[in-house]
């Protein structure tokens, strides 16, 4: 049996009116940027979310570094990120000219560990930046009573954690503002390039938005020196088709994680934890193995499609060696690395397909 990682096919042919109904309104309209669609998606995904505002940029990283620009954070501060996460979340403090200051994550949610933040504060930190990765959210109670207690911002990146909720409230409504991406393979994706962030402060999504547009308040008038990262009417037409179905379709994630969870019974592989009081979405659904590489050759061989989030920490890559954090500094980010590997979690995969992954993990 031939198993992708991941396929947009069953979703996409279930939503293929609604795609091609997007297209054809931009296509008859012929207006591209800033038009009803984004104002739309706006409203309804701000609605969704449970914010007052919502600022549709071109991705997600802009929507961090944006929020991070509109929030005066630049130049000689510091923002407290977790030391595993996707690059794009240490990007967004360069970009503004801050320092990213990392944080191990709980071995077992893979998730920034609230224990560990107090003790890395300074007079230069401005922001916590916790990431709901993999689509679980952060044990926020803790991480938003440090943030009131030293007077820090917080910034949530939600890239892959579209409808979690953390004691029944959704993820992106705790801190100042939040970022999400769109990219084709998230629970909402677009298809390109899109991202948004959320706030309920005006005066800041007001920012953000004059930021992502030039730094421009009203046509050839520019208060901020701004970028360009808006949501095209496009791809907004696009995410309006499949909101409506996202809850569904992260409850079918919800099923197919727990037969995984459920299913799995070999005691050289660690499924992953889930906190109390949180709902996850399961943008990722990733186990440990010590023996990963091994697993992963199996699992390949078998025709099973696997990934992993991710191979190199942030602090071992290339782009940071000016940071000089050595190997072994951050080990849980490290080990973590070594182990994890993501298996096959796509809304439309079938019971037959799963019990086959089930299956062929148990027999390693």
């Amino acid at each position: 049996m031939k198993i992708p990682f991941v396929t947009f096919l069953p979703m996409e042919k279930e939503l293929n009116n609604g795609i091609r109904d997007a297209f054809d309104r931009i296509f008859t309209r012929s207006w591209y940027i800033e038009g009803v669609e984004d104002e739309a998606f706006e409203k309804a995904f701000a609605e969704y979310c449970g914010t007052e505002y919502c600022i549709g940029v071109g991705n997600g990283l802009d929507a961090l570094m944006l929020a991070l620009k509109a929030l005066g954070i630049g130049e000689g501060d510091e923002v407290i990120v977790p030391s595993n996460t996707y690059i794009a979340t240490a990007l967004a403090v360069t970009y503004v000219g801050a320092s990213p200051v990392f944080i191990e994550p709980d071995i077992r949610t893979f998730n920034i560990n609230p224990e560990l933040i107090e003790a890395a504060i300074t007079d230069r930190t401005k922001v916590i930046m916790p990431v709901h990765l993999y689509g679980q959210a952060c044990d926020m109670d803790p991480i938003m009573e440090i943030a009131h207690h030293y007077n820090l911002f917080v910034v949530e990146d939600c890239a892959q954690a579209h409808g979690a909720t953390y004691k029944g409230k959704k993820v992106g409504t705790f801190g100042d503002a939040a970022g999400f991406s769109f990219y084709p393979g998230k629970n909402l994706g677009a298809l390109g390039d899109a991202g948004a962030a959320v706030t309920n402060d005006k005066e800041l999504a007001d920012k953000i938005r004059a930021l992502g547009n030039y730094g421009s308040d009203c046509k050839y008038h520019h208060i901020y020196k701004g970028n360009n990262s808006r949501l095209d009417e496009l791809q907004a037409a696009f995410l309006s088709a499949k909101l409506p179905h996202l809850e569904r379709m992260n409850e079918e994630r919800r099923r197919i994680a727990q037969m995984y969870t459920e299913g799995i019974r070999n005691p050289k592989v660690i499924t992953p934890y889930v906190i109390p009081n949180c709902v996850p979405v399961w943008h990722i659904y990733g186990i440990r193995c010590k023996d990963r590489d091994a697993l992963e050759k199996h699992l390949n061989e078998k025709g099973i499609g696997t990934n992993k989030h991710y191979p190199i920490p942030i602090h071992l890559q290339e782009c940071y060696k000016d940071l000089k954090i050595q190997k072994g500094a951050l080990p849980v980010a490290e080990k973590i690395s070594d182990t994890e590997l993501s298996l096959p979690m796509f809304y439309g995969m079938t019971d037959e397909e799963i019990k086959y992954v089930i299956k062929v993990i148990n027999e390693f």
